[in-house]
Formats: structure tokens, C-alpha cells, sequence
């Protein structure tokens, strides 16, 4: 990062609907008896009992508007729904042979919920629609159990870390049948646990499992659990038997949250951005109400999950009213707040939203590129800068601002010629600085730069683009500051400036007809780097800046006085608490890195104020709706991790899900920087400060306030220590047989791996490290992993990696056959600038530096219909495409393409002999996808205890038939690979040579 200093389940056939339980959270491994996959169904495949939950509506009635798919809606307001059970109604519709129904639901008075204007997609059987959340579930099932009963079982599931809004009992007496698939619906106890009393027969005990009806599965760890008579916990997998009833020592819950202040809403087109302040409440507000009036459909309620909602898709020229209430766990309602309005304006021109492509992230190579450096399509938008003559750029006829949108469609197939999927791109919100090209100092987070736009190729352009080779766009972007000059619509400084005869040069005439953009040149000045908004001799209101305006004895390096409250920092007062911290950092590893500023470029976001936290979800919800496929997240290290947690990465999983669905949820790609250069597994002992802590969730309870909660966190990991962090077998594979991973304790957030980064001077340094680390993450299947970036080189080099052709082959060949997505900054196939420092700032010209313009090297016409295929290229580019890495990683890519296990699979050494030589596989009982391969990279290998069969390497077609359980391979050289892929025939059969022979792939 260094600088220039709630889940929706649609139509699932069967097979899908097995498929989300073997891919859930807390799912059981091959081999191990589970709950059976069945399609949760009614009395008839052709029915659905659609279940509402009331109590947080409190109608006095309800009414079921629906439309079997492929079939007409009922006439409005649809078909009333009778009492199932205490607080839930419920009707059961006749689809005849739809297999699902889209449904909206209103009080027959014009008060609707349609799931936030999109409608709920149900399937078939048991479907509960509960605060805007779809599951399966029979919600008012009869157990059989009555009041005194002998042999009963009242079983108490702690719902406070899976954070399920449905949960099922899916369970079988001991001699008995299971439950139909997902169980039965438990109850609300009390704050944090459900409960549910099942009638045991004769029986002693049950066996049982838990789920969210959505396919996500506590069964612990496919062993289920054992459930006795009499009363029985299960938190977090322990059991307790006999255990008292947890909710006995709690009051009933009866007292609501406040109602929720500051409530403003803003138009943008025929969009509008609703945000408030957090309401309170004694056990904790789990969600918004947002009530919406105005325009001809009438009185529309949402359910959201954060403190920002946008609503999108409304009518033109219109005034909509807002109020919003908190909800507590107890289902209590707060009063409405006030009301908030806004007026939508003309329906925009700009294209329709994009699509996430929504498939899994490892199967897609990253290509990372910084946009304004990569390519140049269009002139017109370059732009230089203040620093443009003083950085020597000038002299080079190199504007920083000089790549753009335009020039990266234009070389889409040059990327994809190179076999890469995905392509990373630097942030493109409006940036305000002296140096800002790279991005990452924003400004209008709520605005795409205009520097990297063009008639017919803005982001959205970029974004369909991509889409449309089959390529993913991951979005680099910043949470933890803005600009120095602050964020637009957040909050901006005002600085001390008088135009006298020293400063007129710098201190721009004051136009307030004129709006920065960094683009469009203001008149009187001349420059698109205008700040005469950003001055002021007038002290600003509120303002604590001490001694404003009056001379200091220092001088500029021309010689010019100094003024107090001249330049923005975070100690001069200019910067409200609400919004900014205000202090310096001094302890890269303490906790005020997560609470001051890294640089003065930098201003600190206050992360745990709910300003600031609405401002940045609403801004990032757009990126989201533009169809982005991940975020990269910046200086990820300097939040809290209770924050993510609470706050931003719930609220990204929110805006996805309700876009674009629960698959593309699951797939949409965050991974983080949380920078540490040092070698350690734990960042200098610090586990707040080291990479792998950021994949996990929280694992106890902290304040409501995110400020004192993240001080208690920061003080209990560390006293915890790295001893006592949670492990994971995710990465590894159980002998030669995977299983399915246990995600239910992950945070949200993958990350770079930046011990296998930094170790990348040597191969089996980067191997041997990164081996040593992968039990911390959550899952290591999904870090990201490259050897230089726009930072930093190996061992926190600050130049371009300079080891050499055979060591960058080398470092390839491991990073596209382990575990982990490799991933390539641009330029690196040609070895691009090696050996130049990567960044000086405006000190030196970029043409001198690791961030060099590379469109020379793209001159000419590229087409690639396939990836790692080029079929046509000529001039500059076709000379690039014949450099030796280049093929070597074409070929990479080709043959990673065709073995799914060097994609998603876990690996193991059990049993290998060699340096770098490993065992992976990846097996998906949906798909019939079964892949296992013996890999070495460099040096020779014996694998014993494998499976017997036919293996083909994939490199030279060789065949090898293991009968013994034992496969030697012998040293293919520095740089080369072996990867004997098991024949298993059919679509698993082993694809023997892929591609052509090459300097290194031989």
C-alpha cells in the first residue's frame, strides 16, 4: 500500500440444492454418514406453503401477490394467507408444473414488501420469507412433544456466531428416520438462541445436525451431534447435556431500539441513497426497516442490513419519502424515524448495470495493472499534474495520467493472448493530490476518475468489456483514507491561503462556477489541477486549528513564509473527530495503526463512525451495481478487523446478494492487503497486524460501539497470542482425498499472501514459507500470490524483481501449479523494467521507474479468441508476445485451465520426497468433477501412498502406471514442471500433454 508518499435462495433444481450442502459452511466430509441432500419439498412437487414472518410487521393483514414462473401474477392485492403459527401466516399455492413462483407480499392497503423492488424468487415446499430473507423451512412443525412428556429432548442451538436468520432441527431418534430435509423450524428463546423439543419415542437420543435453509450445514464436521433427553446446548460445537435452560437468567427481551436519527437521502438520477446513524438498543439492533412513500406503487418496506440503502429504479422527476425503523433479535421495533425526501431527476443515458461473472476465483490468473501506465487509447484525457515538469516527466512526454479505460479494452486480448482471466485494476474514484495517478488518494468516492475515461469507454464500458471475453474486473479500493484535501460529500478542509505576492503562483483564483474533476481545465488558471476551493483566509466555522493564518519562521524551499494552518494534517485541527482521526502513527505493529494517519497524503478515515461507514458502503454499493466481480482492499491492515466484520463486508455480501444472488455472493472475490514484511508466520508476534487474522471471523462478543469494540479486540487477540488463533485443514488434503471445507468461521476477506511475496527471491523459500503459514488462514486455497507488485519486490526490495529469466520461470511454474491465485503485475512477462526502483514519487520520471508506461510494448493489433491463445498479432505487441515468459506463462495458463486441481484443489506432502513437489486434488460430487495431480517443480520427486492407475503429465504426455502406490519422476530442471495428472477416465480422464514445448515447459 505504500504511496508516492443475508442470503436469497431462487429455483434450485435438485442437483444444485445437494450441491449447496456439500459446499455449505459446516459441512460433512466423503465418507461420513450426513443428512441426506433431498430437495426440501411439499405434499406435491407442484406446491409451495410460502410462510411470512409477522412480527416485525405487525399488519393487520396479509395478503400473497404472486406469479408461478412462466405464469401470470394473481390480481393485485393477491391471495390472503391465514395463521400458521405464532407470529407466522402462511398460504400453500398450486404452481401445477412451474417449479417456483416470484412473490411479493402487502397488507391489501398499499403497504408492500417486493424484496426492495425486486421481487422474491421461492421454490418449491417449505419457503419462509423472514425479514427479507428466503429459506427452507417449516417454521410451525409439530414435533409431537407435549408439556411433561417422558423422553424428550429440548435441544438449544446458539445462533450468535453463525448469525443465521432461519434455523432448522434436522434430526432422527436413535433406530428412527431423519426429517425431511431441512428439519424443522426452531423457535426464538431468547437473544442469540432458538430451541426446539422433539419427541424421542422410546428412544434415548438423536442424532442431529443444524441449518439456515439455504443449504449451509452445522452437522460438526459431518460427524453430526449427539443429542440426549432432557435439555441440551450446542454453542459454537460444544454439547452440553443436562445443561440449564440458557434463556431461564435473561428478562424477556420487550424493550425496542431507538429510532434512527439522521436520516438523509440524496437523488442521483432516478436513484436515491438513503443513510442514518445507528439506532441503540440493550441487546443490539440486528436490522433496518426502511419504509418508502411516493410515485404510483406505493408504500414499499425494505429490510437492510447496514446503515445505507439504495434505491434504485424509480421514476423519473419524482418525490420520495423515506422513514426508517431498527429492529432488535427479539424482533422489537423501534418508532420511525423522521422523514427524509428526495426528488429523482431524468432517467440517465449510461448503460445498463453489468453482471458479475459469479464463477469461483480461483479458477481466474489475475493480470494487475495500473490503469494510467498500462495503455494509452485516448490523448485527450492525459493529463500531467503540478509535478509534470518538477517530476522530469515531462521531459519524457509522459503525463502520469496517461493510460486509460479506452487503452485497457483496447488490449483486453493481449491479456487474454496471455491465458489470464481476471485483470486488477488500481482505483478509479476522482483522486485529488499532487501525484495521483495511481489512484489512492480519493477524493469523490462517489465519482469515477475522468482521467481514465472516453467517449464509448467509461468504467461501465470497461466493466461489459471484460465481461464479455470472460474476464473478471476486480476493483482496487480504499476504506481506510481519502485525499488529503478529504472526501467530497463526507467532508473537505479548508486551508489558510492569501494570494499575495509569494503565493499567487500556487493559491488559484477562487471560481465557484467551477467544479474539480481533474480533468476539465478551469479558465482563469489554466490548469485541471485547479485548487482555488481548497483556500480560504477567512477562518472556517468550527475550525481548532491554532493561530490560523499567522506567520511561522519557517519558509518554503523557495524561500516563501509558511503560515500556520496552511497544509492539512492530522493534528492541525482541521479534521473532525466524526470523520478523521487525528493523530500520526507511530507503531507500525500497535494499535494506532489502525487509528492514525500513515502519510500526509493519507487522511485516516474514522472507520468506526457511522458517517463515515455509510459513506463508504454507499460509494462502493455503485461499483457493485456496475457488476464488478471483487474488490482488492487497500491498507486493509489499518481497520479493524471488528470493523470488516461488522460493518463493510456484511454490507458488501448484502448489496451482492441482492443484486445479483446468492451464487454470485459466494463468488464475489475481496482480498485484502494487510502488509507485513518480515519473514514471521505472525507479523513480528503482532496476530492483530498479520495477514492470515483478517480471513476469521470475530470468536466472542464485544461492545455495540465499533470504536471501544475494536480496542477490545485488539487487547483480547493479543493477549490470546498466536497460539491460541484458530487453525484450519481447508488448504490440506486428508490423505490423497479431499473433503469439504469448513467456512463457517470465515470473515469475508481473502488475502495476499505476503510471507510467500516476500520470500520470492528463491522459489522454495516462497514454497517452503508459505507451506508454513497455511494452516492460520481460514482457507489458503484462496490467497493471492505474486512476486512484485506496484510496492515492493521479494524481502521488501523497493525495485523490480531482477533475479533473472530461469528464477522467474521458476517462481511461475510454483505459483500456477499450488495452492493459491497467481497473479501477475503488468509487465512482469517481459521482465518490464527489472532491477528500476518501483516508485519515487515525483522526484524522478516515472519512465525511470517500475511504473513506466508499457503501451509501447502493446503496439500493434492482438486477437485472442482463447485464453492463452494468440491467434493474431502484429507489430509491437506480436514482438512482446514472443518473449520466453510469455510463452512459459501461456502455457501455464493452459494447462492450469485444464486440471481443476491445480485451481481449487487442496494439496499434501504426506509421502513426497523432492523440494517442491506435491500431491492436489479437487473433487465436486455436483459436478462429477474428480482431479488429482502430482506436481514438481525443478527438482525430481518420489510420491508413495498414492492411488494406483494410469497418470499422464500434462508437460510431456508421459504416461506412468502406478501399480505399488509409488510414481518417481525425475528432475525436469530449473524453472520446468511434472504434473502427472490421474487418469480417471470420462470427464475426469487425464489430458495428457497440454500445449507445445517451450524454453522451460520441456
Amino acid at each position: 500500500m505504500r504511496r508516492t508518499p443475508a442470503r436469497l435462495l431462487g429455483r434450485l433444481a435438485a442437483a444444485a440444492v445437494a450441491a449447496t450442502v456439500t459446499t455449505g459452511l459446516l459441512t460433512p466430509s466423503p465418507g461420513t454418514p450426513a443428512p441426506e441432500s433431498a430437495v426440501p419439498v411439499a405434499a406435491s412437487a407442484s406446491t409451495a406453503t410460502v410462510f411470512y414472518y409477522t412480527k416485525t410487521r405487525n399488519w393487520s393483514s396479509y395478503r400473497l401477490h404472486y406469479a408461478p414462473d412462466g405464469g401470470s401474477w394473481t390480481t393485485v392485492p393477491g391471495a390472503a394467507m391465514e395463521a400458521a403459527c405464532t407470529d407466522w401466516v402462511k398460504l400453500t399455492v398450486d404452481l401445477g408444473s412451474a417449479s417456483g413462483l416470484a412473490a411479493t407480499f402487502n397488507n391489501g392497503s398499499g403497504v408492500w414488501d417486493n424484496n426492495a423492488g425486486k421481487n422474491y424468487a421461492l421454490g418449491t415446499g417449505a419457503v419462509t420469507v423472514k425479514d427479507g430473507v428466503v429459506a427452507h423451512s417449516d417454521p410451525c412443525a409439530d414435533t409431537g412433544a407435549e408439556p411433561g412428556e417422558a423422553r424428550t429432548a429440548s435441544v438449544y442451538y446458539s445462533t450468535a456466531t453463525v448469525g443465521w436468520t432461519t434455523t432448522n432441527l434436522h434430526y432422527r431418534p436413535a433406530g428412527g428416520s431423519w426429517t425431511t430435509v431441512p428439519g424443522v423450524g426452531m423457535e426464538p428463546a431468547c437473544t442469540g438462541w432458538v430451541e426446539r423439543t422433539v419427541d424421542l419415542g422410546t428412544a434415548g437420543s438423536m442424532q442431529a445436525a443444524f441449518n439456515n435453509g439455504n443449504g449451509v450445514w452445522d452437522n460438526n464436521n459431518g460427524a453430526d451431534y449427539t443429542i440426549p433427553a432432557g435439555t441440551t446446548t450446542v454453542r459454537d460445537r460444544k454439547v452440553t447435556t443436562g445443561a440449564a435452560d440458557p434463556c431461564a437468567a435473561q428478562t424477556p427481551d420487550t424493550q425496542a431500539p431507538t429510532a434512527p436519527a439522521k436520516v438523509s437521502a440524496s437523488a442521483d438520477g432516478v436513484s436515491v441513497v438513503l443513510t442514518w446513524e445507528p439506532a441503540t438498543d440493550e441487546r443490539g439492533v440486528t436490522k433496518y426497516q426502511v419504509t418508502r412513500t411516493g410515485g404510483t406503487k406505493g408504500t414499499v418496506v425494505s429490510d437492510v442490513g447496514s446503515t445505507v440503502f439504495s434505491d434504485t429504479g424509480l421514476e423519473a422527476r419524482t418525490t420520495y419519502g423515506y422513514t426508517v425503523r431498527a429492529v432488535d433479535a427479539a424482533g422489537n421495533v423501534s418508532a420511525a424515524s423522521a422523514a427524509a425526501t428526495a426528488t429523482t431527476g431524468e432517467k440517465p443515458t449510461a448503460p445498463a448495470a453489468g453482471k458479475p461473472l459469479g464463477t469461483d476465483p480461483r479458477k481466474d490468473p489475475i493480470y494487475f495493472v495500473l490503469t494510467a501506465r498500462f495503455n494509452d487509447g485516448d490523448t485527450t484525457n492525459n493529463r500531467g499534474g503540478s509535478q509534470h515538469t518538477k517530476s522530469g516527466n515531462a521531459a519524457n512526454d509522459d503525463p502520469m495520467f496517461r493510460g486509460d479505460f479506452k487503452g485497457l479494452v483496447d488490449k483486453l486480448d493481449y491479456i487474454k493472448g496471455l491465458g489470464m482471466s481476471a485483470v486488477w485494476i488500481t482505483p478509479v474514484v476522482l483522486n485529488r493530490s499532487d501525484y495521483d495517478y495511481h489512484g489512492y488518494h480519493g477524493y469523490d468516492f462517489y465519482e469515477v476518475d475522468s482521467r481514465l475515461e472516453s467517449a464509448g469507454a467509461s468504467y461501465q464500458d470497461l466493466i461489459d468489456a471484460a465481461h464479455a471475453k470472460g474476464m473478471k474486473i476486480y476493483q482496487d479500493v480504499v476504506y481506510n483514507h481519502s485525499s488529503r484535501w478529504g472526501a467530497k460529500g463526507l467532508f473537505t478542509p479548508k486551508t489558510y491561503g492569501v494570494r499575495d505576492a509569494q503565493w499567487s503562483w500556487y493559491y488559484d483564483e477562487r471560481n465557484d462556477g467551477f467544479e474539480y474533476d481533474g480533468l476539465t481545465v478551469e479558465t482563469k488558471s489554466g490548469k485541471s489541477y485547479y485548487n482555488g476551493d481548497l483556500w480560504s483566509t477567512a477562518e472556517p466555522s468550527g475550525n481548532t486549528c491554532v493561530n490560523w493564518g499567522t506567520p511561522t519562521r519557517y519558509t518554503s524551499p523557495e524561500g516563501y513564509r509558511i503560515y500556520n494552518c496552511q497544509w492539512p494534517s492530522p493534528t492541525s485541527g482541521m479534521f473532525p473527530k466524526a470523520y478523521y482521526h487525528n493523530c500520526w502513527i507511530g507503531n507500525w505493529e500497535g494499535e494506532d495503526s489502525r487509528s492514525c494517519w500513515l502519510h500526509d497524503d493519507l487522511a485516516d478515515f474514522n472507520t468506526e463512525s457511522a458517517p463515515v461507514q455509510n459513506y463508504l458502503i454507499g460509494a462502493y454499493d455503485k461499483y457493485i451495481d456496475m457488476g464488478v466481480d471483487g474488490f482488492r482492499v487497500d491498507t486493509a491492515v489499518h481497520i479493524p478487523r471488528t470493523t470488516w466484520n461488522r460493518r463493510f463486508l456484511p454490507a458488501i455480501q448484502e448489496r451482492v446478494t441482492q443484486r445479483f444472488g446468492t451464487e454470485a455472493a459466494k463468488n464475489f472475490f475481496v482480498f485484502g492487503e494487510v502488509a507485513a514484511f518480515v519473514n514471521d508466520k505472525w507479523n513480528r508476534g503482532s496476530v492483530n497486524h498479520s495477514a492470515q487474522f483478517f480471513t476469521w471471523k470475530e470468536r466472542k462478543e464485544y461492545s455495540a460501539d465499533d470504536g471501544k469494540a475494536a480496542l477490545e479486540m485488539y487487547d483480547y487477540e493479543q493477549q490470546q497470542g498466536t497460539g491460541s488463533q484458530p487453525t484450519s485443514a481447508n488448504a490440506f488434503l486428508d490423505g490423497n482425498n479431499y473433503h469439504v471445507p469448513d467456512h463457517s468461521k470465515f470473515s469475508g476477506m481473502n488475502v495476499i499472501d505476503m510471507r510467500m511475496h516476500m520470500n520470492f527471491g528463491d522459489a522454495n523459500n516462497a514454497y517452503s514459507n508459505g507451506k508454513d503459514s497455511d494452516d492460520s488462514y481460514n482457507d489458503a486455497t484462496y490467497n493471492v500470490v505474486y512476486v512484485d507488485s506496484h510496492d515492493y519486490g521479494p524481502n521488501k526490495s523497493s525495485e523490480r524483481y531482477a533475479g533473472g529469466t530461469d528464477a522467474w520461470a521458476e517462481n511461475m511454474s510454483l505459483m500456477w501449479t499450488f495452492r493459491g491465485i497467481p497473479t501477475l503485475y503488468y509487465g512482469s512477462e517481459i521482465e518490464f523494467q527489472a532491477g528500476k526502483k518501483i516508485d519515487c514519487g515525483p522526484t524522478c520520471p516515472l519512465a525511470t521507474t517500475g511504473r513506466a508506461y508499457y503501451g509501447a510494448h502493446l503496439a500493434g493489433d492482438v486477437k485472442a479468441s482463447e485464453f492463452g491463445t494468440v491467434d493474431s498479432a502484429t507489430g509491437a505487441v506480436a514482438d512482446t508476445l514472443a518473449k520466453p515468459l510469455v510463452k512459459h506463462v501461456q502455457r501455464l495458463n493452459q494447462i492450469r485451465r485444464a486440471v481443476p486441481a491445480l485451481q481449487m484443489g487442496q494439496y499434501s506432502t504426506e509421502g513426497i520426497t523432492g523440494s517442491m513437489a506435491y500431491k492436489r486434488r479437487y473433487t465436486d460430487a455436483a459436478s462429477g468433477t474428480d482431479s488429482f495431480a502430482l506436481v514438481t517443480v525443478s527438482g525430481g520427486a518420489t510420491y508413495t501412498g498414492v492411488p494406483n492407475g494410469t497418470y499422464k503429465d500434462a508437460v510431456t504426455g508421459d504416461t506412468k502406471v502406478v501399480t505399488g502406490g509409488t510414481l518417481s519422476v525425475a528432475a525436469p530442471g530449473k524453472g520446468n514442471l511434472r504434473v502427472y495428472v490421474l487418469d480417471l477416465g470420462g470427464r475426469n480422464a487425464a489430458p495428457g500433454k497440454i500445449g507445445t514445448a517451450g524454453a522451460y515447459l520441456k
